[in-house]
């Protein structure tokens, strides 16, 4: 008996230390290609979604339950011999305390993703070069999806993922491919986005992100009011941030994520001042008026 248990117990172990840090769901769509249903797109699929989840991004032991979910949607556009073009949607989300709910961390849109793949090729990622990159792109965004879900459970708990994602930017730049660059290829490019998620000067967005999530949602299960009131105070965070930058681009990253579930919080259960509320979110998401339209109370 006792060493049954202890063989159970070795293999609980094992599949812990194994379990690595992202549960990702990679989806490669070649629907707009005029060529037919070729065998190239389902291997790179499944190649991809090998690497993603099987990659060990820190040093951490993650249980099971802690896998962060995502996914990433590879829309290809152009194709042509071992050369891809096309966007890439990113979005992650994490628990919420004592519920049953998956608040949604992270939704982007990169238009600025092309790669060179041959079929079958090993996708391997070296932090000290660039050597591919559609390696570089996944690596970059799993970095990024580390950090957001970190920040949301500490206080600034996603620098160390950043700089990675920052050293990932470093080494892209001299590629020649489109996103890497601090100025000439988009003002939403991944060095803006990681740039800005490491500089003081968005520093409230990051506040923004643990008060929302650990001190707001976390929180509504048991005490609803509380919660809410602590979310309504985490919008003027954002107006600090406006009024110095008046155009951040961590702004409408943070609400093509969450306005839906923002209009959601304030149209049910104790009251908030809506009206301030809304005041203040059509001053920092103006994009979202309809939606802010829609709260009910």
């Amino acid at each position: 008996m006792r060493k049954i248990l202890f063989l159970l117990m070795l293999c609980l172990v094992s599949f812990t230390v194994k379990a690595q840090e992202l549960t990702c769901t990679v989806t490669v769509n070649s629907d707009q290609l005029s060529q037919g249903d070729l065998q190239v797109f389902k291997t790179l699929e499944r190649s991809l979604n090998d690497f993603v989840n099987k990659s060990k991004w820190t040093n951490r032991v993650y249980k099971e339950n802690e896998r962060i979910n995502a996914q990433m949607f590879i829309t290809i556009t152009e194709y042509e011999s071992n050369r891809f073009k096309g966007t890439v949607q990113i979005q992650s989300s994490r628990p919420v305390y004592n519920t049953s709910y998956s608040t949604p961390v992270f939704n982007y849109k990169d238009n600025q993703f092309s790669f060179q793949y041959i079929e079958f090729q090993p996708l391997i990622f070296n932090e000290n070069q660039f050597e591919s990159n559609l390696v570089s792109v996944l690596s970059y965004y799993a970095y990024i999806i580390l950090g957001l879900d970190a920040d949301t459970f500490s206080l600034e708990g996603g620098t160390d993922f950043y700089r990675k994602a920052q050293n990932i930017v470093t080494m892209a730049q001299g590629s020649n491919f489109a996103g890497w660059s601090q100025s000439a290829d988009s003002n939403r490019s991944r060095f803006e986005l990681v740039d800005n998620l490491l500089s003081n000067t968005y520093r409230e967005y990051r506040i923004a992100m643990y008060n929302y999530h650990r001190k707001g949602l976390d929180i509504m299960s048991d005490n609803n009011s509380t919660g809410k009131q602590v979310i309504a105070g985490t919008m003027n965070l954002f107006q600090t941030m406006i009024n110095r930058r008046p155009n951040a681009f961590l702004i409408s990253t943070f609400f093509d994520a969450k306005s839906e579930e923002i209009q959601n919080i304030f149209s049910d259960g104790p009251k908030v001042d809506i009206v301030k509320l809304k005041e203040t979110l059509n001053k920092i998401a103006p994009l979202y008026a309809t939606t802010w339209n829609d709260i009910k109370y």
